[in-house]
């Protein structure tokens, strides 16, 4: 993840000029380091919120949407690419240099094309005015949580058995930028002036803001990452409002484009029931309630059966009460829906392991090695793979390289008692 890269690069605080206003600012990386962020660790994000969605048409109309506002922004020499995810929490982030991810959960809550353009151009609006760049040294704290989530747990019993990447929420892109609320509101002002200066309406901001506002009233804890990420306030939809009927008030006659939206995100709220199961069930089981979670994943896989999300959620459930031949089921058939997707890799590996299975499970870490690269905990579980093995010269080798990515966390105090064991560290 980006904060571990950022952590692990040389800090170049300096001073810069704001895109923007022209000011100078304190900025802890390089433009050509946002680039490098995002190439680097962005598909490790995406990958950990299950993938970009198997749906092209859907894919493309967001990025044709993005694509009709980076005209008018104050950047526009960024990479700028977005993809909506397979994610069910609702949600919607961006790395510096541009990569975007929003989730299938909050696409599917939207009612036009201006909402999901407010919503990309607010994105855009953190990259313009260099917000990840700008706080990028207070990032840096929380290197050791996204690595911790990117490892996960060990089983009390019978080796390793992580369950990747569910939190209460779903996701580390609540750790991507806890944006401040100057941050926020600078991004909105400058989303709804690039959304505007696109043709659309200036309330389609306002009513993402509602949207958003309401739903956190009715499920507070649906929202519970996007606010953390975004901090929402009556006050921001307030602003945006004002602005609509003051600064943009030309704009009240442009088309929200809902048939255009409409008909373009067709597939996917198609399987909004799914969607809504998924996220309740992900719910259920941050509360480690998992009969209730596997209650939920089953009804969004009677809605859904080959829908990959569902899958996988559902083998991580079982993988949580220990029946691991019927998590292998449908972690198998995740793989088998979206085979370019990493985590059912990892998943399955990780079941491999907690069945006795190390020469499985390490093939498994290969496969996922190569399509992802650079995930730390893969070194890890190799590690413990390798061991399992009876290959201890490997495994300890592993071990010591994890362990200079990081030394806090449960897999690392097993790593160093392993090498510890073995007599290579006192």
């Amino acid at each position: 993840l980006w904060l571990f890269a950022a952590a692990t690069a040389p800090v170049l605080g300096g001073c810069a000029t704001s895109p923007v206003t022209g000011e100078r600012i304190l900025a802890g990386m390089t433009p050509a380091q946002e680039r490098e962020v995002d190439r680097q660790q962005a598909p490790h994000q995406f990958s950990q919120d299950l993938g970009a969605v198997q749906d092209s048409a859907v894919n493309a109309y967001v990025a044709d949407v993005a694509a009709g506002l980076v005209p008018h922004v104050h950047r526009r020499d960024m990479p700028y690419s977005a993809r909506v995810l397979n994610a069910n929490y609702i949600n919607a982030y961006t790395f510096p240099a541009g990569a975007m991810g929003v989730t299938r959960g909050i696409v599917t809550e939207l009612d036009d094309e201006a909402e999901l353009a407010a919503l990309v151009g607010h994105e855009m609006g953190h990259v313009n005015a260099r917000h990840a760049a700008q706080r990028q040294g207070q990032a840096l704290l929380a290197q050791v949580a996204v690595i911790g989530l990117t490892v996960g747990a060990a089983a009390q019993d019978s080796g390793w058995a992580p369950l990747i990447g569910v939190g209460a929420q779903i996701g580390a892109s609540a750790l991507l930028a806890s944006y401040s609320r100057d941050n926020e509101r600078e991004a909105d002002a400058l989303g709804q002036e690039y959304m505007v200066r696109a043709g659309y309406p200036a309330d389609g901001m306002v009513r993402l803001h509602r949207l958003l506002v309401d739903e956190n009233q009715r499920n507070p804890s649906l929202l519970e990452t996007m606010f953390s990420s975004h901090p929402m306030s009556r006050e921001r939809m307030d602003t945006a409002q004002r602005l609509a009927s003051t600064q943009y008030a030309a704009s009240r006659g442009a088309s929200p484009r809902r048939e255009r939206f409409m008909d373009r995100t067709a597939s996917l709220r198609a399987i909004k029931p799914t969607i809504t199961a998924c996220k309740a069930g992900e719910t259920a089981m941050a509360k480690k309630d998992f009969g209730g979670a596997q209650q939920q994943f089953t009804t969004a896989l009677r809605h859904t059966p080959n829908d990959y999300a569902a899958n996988l959620r559902m083998a991580q459930c079982l993988q949580a009460q220990r029946k691991i031949g019927e998590a292998r089921r449908y972690a198998d058939a995740a793989r088998r829906i979206y085979p370019e997707e990493a985590q059912a890799m990892k998943l399955v590996a990780t079941l491999k392991l907690a069945a006795g299975e190390p020469a499985a499970a390490f093939d498994d870490l290969q496969r996922y090695d190569r399509a992802l690269p650079g995930d730390p905990g893969i070194v890890f579980l190799k590690g413990v793979s390798l061991e399992g093995m009876g290959n201890q010269r490997a495994s300890a080798e592993h071990y010591a390289s994890f362990l200079r990515a990081t030394q806090q966390g449960p897999a690392a105090q097993y790593a160093a008692s392993r090498l510890r064991a073995w007599g290579y560290l006192r």
